[in-house]
């Protein structure tokens, strides 16, 4: 048995000590400012809209740039949100409304990288309903994401702008996937909003068709008036500006997702991609042509569009209760930024 003398027992504990006080920092802290390792709470890893994320991390990019990045997933931009404003990551991968919807609460979040200037949803209704416009909402139930989210807003605004309120519909949570297959297909609601693949699932069952679609500018610019800027990748505004060199790194990575996506086919992205995500959501041939469908909506350069992001203001405005008369007290040049994906690779 080999002994260990007083002083060897000594530097083992001093050793011992300042391990644990090292672990027990932040990756901030431990690295003096603009960490390696980030956290990204996503809105749904599976869903189209939010596919530049895994993508990046399948391609190698994030790892081409120094940095080692956790994604975790929630099924709904909102509880990502939420997320992101306790402090339990450090991004979010979520739609850019939502930074001007916590403006308005005191709040500051940064759209970094946008990913698309088009929401990417699409308002489903159920096989023999007889809606055939947002005006035929009333005394129906519609499927959203969750309480608080981007369709929760959108389906608020489709509904007003057709004459009718809220209060005339009913809100069902039916989540996106499985969920809201099964929502349409037991009748809990007579049309709903949600993006590809669940599209592709939908439509490929029989349950449900087109009614409003929200992965084109021309059906964007129909259904709200102009373009709406929808996914990015945003982050608390200190985080911003304490880690710009981390900032600009994901911008990197990211960026040259944006380029591969739009240089390559839906079944040359689906390969790169984990295979449940095809396996879980209609099998290969659907979720290739659900990116075939969705990936033009992508933008080539991460950068937002001014006159969107004007327009996601004026669409929130219409009817969000801490917007409501107060959209001149929004500081937009708070809410995004083009610093990183201007000075991208």
């Amino acid at each position: 048995m080999k002994l260990r003398t007083p002083i060897a027992v000594a530097l083992a504990a001093t050793t011992a000590l300042s391990l644990a006080a090292c672990h027990g920092k932040s990756a901030h802290e431990s690295s003096g400012g603009n960490p390696a390792h980030v956290s990204i709470m996503v809105g749904g890893l599976d869903k189209v809209i939010y596919l530049p994320a895994e993508l990046t991390e399948r391609l190698g990019y994030f790892k081409d740039e120094g940095l080692d990045v956790k994604l975790q997933s929630e099924p709904s931009g909102a509880s990502a949100e939420t997320a992101l404003v306790a402090g339990q990551v450090d991004a979010v991968v979520g739609f850019y409304d939502h930074t001007i919807d916590l403006q308005s609460k005191g709040k500051c979040l940064e759209s970094v990288v946008q990913f698309a200037n088009v929401p990417g949803e699409v308002e489903m209704v159920a096989t023999g309903s007889d809606i055939s416009s947002p005006s035929d909402f009333k005394g129906k139930k519609l499927g959203i994401t969750s309480p608080g989210s981007s369709t929760d807003f959108l389906t608020q605004y489709l509904a007003g702008k057709a004459g009718v309120s809220s209060a005339d519909y009913t809100s069902v949570a039916a989540g996106a996937g499985g969920t809201f297959v099964a929502a349409l297909q037991n009748h809990g609601i007579a049309a709903g909003m949600t993006t590809d693949p669940t599209v592709q699932q939908v439509t490929k069952k029989g349950l449900g068709k087109v009614l409003l679609d929200m992965r084109t500018v021309e059906g964007t610019q129909a259904a709200l008036g102009g373009l709406y800027p929808a996914s990015s990748l945003y982050m608390d505004c200190s985080y911003v500006q304490k880690n710009p060199k981390t900032v600009q790194k994901l911008a990197n990575a990211l960026v040259k997702t944006l380029g591969f996506i739009h240089d390559h086919t839906g079944a040359e992205i689906a390969a790169k991609m984990p295979t449940d995500f095809a396996s879980g959501n209609g099998g290969s041939d659907t979720y290739v042509a659900a990116l075939n469908a969705s990936k033009n909506m992508f933008t080539a350069d991460g950068k937002m569009d001014p006159a969107g992001a004007q327009n996601v203001l004026t669409v929130l405005s219409k009817f969000h209760p801490d917007l409501k008369g107060k959209a001149d007290q929004i500081d937009l040049s708070k809410t995004y930024s083009t610093q990183f994906v201007d000075a991208a690779r």
